[in-house]
């Protein structure tokens, strides 16, 4: 397997339309760098669609090798992340959701910002186009990182996590559009997390327990992702950047039982 500097990794489940969007989005990254791996939980497989099929062979006729693994049985959304873990060999990895589609200065911009910072990760957070007339000032509160971005401690107790709110609707591309961001003067932003497209250093999301607990929790939970982003960022720093590419497909989700909140759940 050719070694590349950024390892894409998508879970997915039930949604080969979506990720024949979110595929295709990244056959236009401005970063030539980057191989794929898509691990299938879905009832009947999603290499199966033909849509899915163009992109993939798109992205390899561009140079981008895209690896089709099954994972069953399906043991939990945090297993199925531990497994991609696992199979990464280059520096970083960007965890993206099958049903994100990404403009294509986003992968370039969160390598600049990684290399930039050296921090455990750096995210897009997602915006849901629908949202774009739906305005809500007193959820776009934001605090940039006027120096390097450095280590924090985040929980569901502390009144950092209501950065969260920040990461609904519309509220990112509201905020970018007010400052007049371009993509060639991103800024940094302190976050609670961030879903579907996050950027990670792999060492240092492994030295942190990356998703090993998974054998914890029941199989049906959400919050996973948190919890590893809190884990991170509490040792070696993390951020949001603005603005963001990411757009949710808002497609129905396919976490229908959320009341295993894993980071209410788990101690820190």
């Amino acid at each position: 397997m050719m070694r590349t500097e950024i390892t894409v990794l998508i879970p997915s489940y039930n949604r080969p339309s979506a990720l024949a969007v979110t595929l295709t989005g990244l056959c236009f990254q401005h970063c030539p760098d980057f191989s794929v791996i898509i691990s299938d939980q879905s009832d009947a497989s999603v290499y199966l669609d033909a849509s899915v099929q163009t992109a993939i062979r798109l992205l390899e006729k561009k140079g981008h090798q895209v690896q089709q693994l099954t994972n069953s049985p399906p043991r939990g959304l945090a297993q199925q992340r531990q497994f991609l873990l696992d199979l990464v060999e280059s520096r970083y990895c960007l965890y993206l959701d099958d049903d994100v589609l990404l403009e294509p200065f986003v992968i370039q911009n969160m390598l600049r910002a990684q290399r930039e910072e050296e921090i455990g990760f750096v995210g897009q957070a997602v915006i849901g186009l629908s949202y774009r007339n739906d305005y809500r000032p007193e959820q776009q509160a934001i605090e940039l990182w006027e120096g390097p971005v450095e280590p924090e401690l985040v929980t569901p107790l502390d009144i950092s996590w209501q950065r969260h709110a920040l990461h609904n609707a519309a509220n990112i591309l509201h905020i970018q559009e007010r400052l007049q961001l371009a993509p060639d003067a991103q800024k940094k932003y302190k976050v609670a997390w961030v879903g579907g497209c996050v950027l990670y250093d792999a060492q240092k999301l492994r030295e942190t327990g990356g998703f090993k607990f998974w054998k914890e929790v029941p199989m049906e939970h959400a919050g996973e992702d948190v919890l590893a982003q809190l884990r991170v960022m509490k040792r070696y720093g993390g951020c949001g950047l603005i603005p963001s590419g990411a757009y949710h497909q808002e497609v129905p989700t396919t976490v229908t039982n959320r009341k295993f909140d894993i980071p209410k759940e788990l101690a820190l």
